[in-house]
This record gives structure tokens, C-alpha cells and sequence, in this order.
């Protein structure tokens, strides 16, 4: 399994490959959820390209970048286990040269990034849609694969990729969960064991919210949701109704429609979402 460490390999092995190709962006710390995309991606293309990369420019001043769990040995050994055609794992040098903060950057539309997770992380999906079209540059993938968890990045994505013609196919794999319905995140690695105990009751809530009856309204069960979690330890970010397609606001159940939700545990964010049947 090769492993390319900067730009010049990655696009000299680009040059020397042949079938369709499909990447796989993580900032490492590999769990299952990262193992089901690698399969998903293995399913629909002849080679597969995994980066491992925890992208400075998508992290506030405040936020845990310095602590972000990294774990790069393990993680080549499951790729290599799980058949990865090759790993590209850049150096911030790589690919900001000039520093972060010094380069060209790709700003999504304000409808889609300056809500939910863009309230609270300002400048967060500028840093991951500038990382992922310079990964597309190098790579020149047929296929790029993302997690359903991050839905809204998923969407800002989408979006980039129509806006600027980028001649890729966008596959979303479905969220994995531990057995107590978790939706599975490197981040969870630093809940404490009484944390990692409360943590589900996000998902709990999601999943009661979707149950409730076609059309009903949601601003109260919403209101109630977010109570309920606070009072369990939680510190909610929000707690909201989503269209799946555009991101505005629901008013009432909808078949399709989407439930975010962002809350913290400490210093550990976790997000979630789910889908009206």
C-alpha cells in the first residue's frame, strides 16, 4: 500500500494509474464509520485513495486542534487490513506553504454555511471546502465519498462541486452507529466513561422526534428536546428541522425532512442527524 507524502507524489502516481478512482477524506483516527466508507468507495471504483490530513484551516482559535486525536500508525495498519489501494498523507507545509491563513480559500454560499454548525464554528466550512477542492486538484478522483454524520458538510460539498462544474461523482455513506446508537466519530475517544454513558440520549432524541406524526408542529417538541438534553449534561448548540435538500428551516414533520442536532459533553462536540421515513 503506498504511501505518498506530499503533492509531487501524489500527482506523479495520479499520472501512472488507469481505472477509476475514488477518495476518501479523513482527518485519521479511523473508526468503523471510516471502514464503511472505505468499502463503499471499494464497492464503486478500481482504486481507492484514503487522506489522512486534520486540516488547520477548518479549526477556530478555540477549538481542539491541538488535541485532536491522531494516530497515524494504526491507522495505515487498518487501511492495509482493509485493502486500501493507497494513503496520502500531507504535512501542513504540503499543502499550505504560505500558512493557512495566507492562501486562496473557497467561501460556500452563506445559506448553507453561516447556520447550524456555521453558527458556532464561523470560517469552519470555508477550511473544509478549501481542503477538499485542493484534495480533489491533486487527486483528480472520479468519486468522492462522505459520511452522512456530517450532513451539512456533505450538502456544502455537493454544492461546491455543481457551482464549479468539478466532473465528480459525490456518494454519501450512511451514518454508523455503535450498538447503543452513537453515531460513531474520532472524537468520541475523549468522552469520559460517564460522558460516553449520556452521550446516546442525542440520538434517543433524534429518533423520538422522528417518530412524531406527519405534519405536526415542531417548535415545542424541539423545545422539549433540547430541555431534556440539558438537563442530562448536555450544553446544545441547537436542535432543529431541516429541508434535506436546501437546509431552511421546517415548520412541521415532513416525510424527508432532516433533524440536526449539535451538542457538547464537555469539551467534546458531538453531531448528529436523521431523516424523516
Amino acid at each position: 500500500m503506498p504511501i505518498l507524502r506530499n503533492p509531487d507524489s501524489l500527482r506523479n502516481w495520479r499520472q501512472q494509474q488507469r481505472g477509476s478512482l475514488a477518495l476518501v477524506p479523513t482527518m485519521g483516527h479511523l473508526h468503523a464509520g471510516h471502514l464503511a466508507l472505505l468499502r463503499l468507495a471499494q464497492a464503486r471504483a478500481e482504486q481507492v485513495l484514503v487522506s489522512i490530513y486534520v486540516n488547520p484551516l477548518q479549526f477556530g482559535p478555540e477549538e481542539d486542534f491541538a488535541s485532536y486525536p491522531r494516530t497515524l500508525e494504526s491507522d495505515l495498519q487498518q487501511l492495509a487490513e482493509h485493502g486500501c489501494t493507497t494513503v496520502f498523507v500531507p504535512s501542513d507545509d504540503d499543502l499550505y506553504p504560505r500558512g493557512a491563513a495566507e492562501q486562496t480559500q473557497v467561501v460556500p454560499p452563506e445559506r448553507l454555511s453561516s447556520i447550524l454548525c456555521g453558527t458556532q464554528r464561523p470560517g469552519h466550512f470555508t477550511g473544509v471546502a478549501t481542503i477538499v477542492l485542493k484534495l480533489l486538484h491533486l487527486a483528480q478522483p472520479d468519486i468522492l465519498v462522505l459520511g452522512e454524520k456530517d450532513y451539512q458538510q456533505y450538502r456544502i460539498v455537493g454544492q461546491m462541486l455543481d457551482d464549479l462544474n468539478l466532473p465528480v461523482q459525490l456518494l454519501c455513506g450512511p451514518t454508523q452507529r455503535d450498538g447503543d446508537g452513537l453515531a460513531r466519530s474520532s472524537r468520541n475517544s475523549r468522552l469520559t466513561s460517564e460522558q460516553r454513558i449520556l452521550a446516546p440520549r442525542l440520538a434517543t432524541e433524534l429518533r423520538q422526534l422522528c417518530q412524531l406524526p406527519v405534519g405536526s408542529l415542531v417548535q415545542a417538541p424541539a423545545r422539549d428536546a433540547r430541555e431534556r438534553l440539558q438537563a442530562a449534561g448536555f450544553a446544545v448548540d441547537y436542535l432543529e428541522l431541516r429541508n434535506s435538500e436546501s437546509l431552511e428551516p421546517v415548520s412541521e414533520i415532513r416525510p424527508g425532512a432532516r433533524w440536526l442536532a449539535a451538542a457538547r459533553l464537555g469539551d467534546v462536540r458531538l453531531i448528529d442527524n436523521m431523516v424523516i421515513p
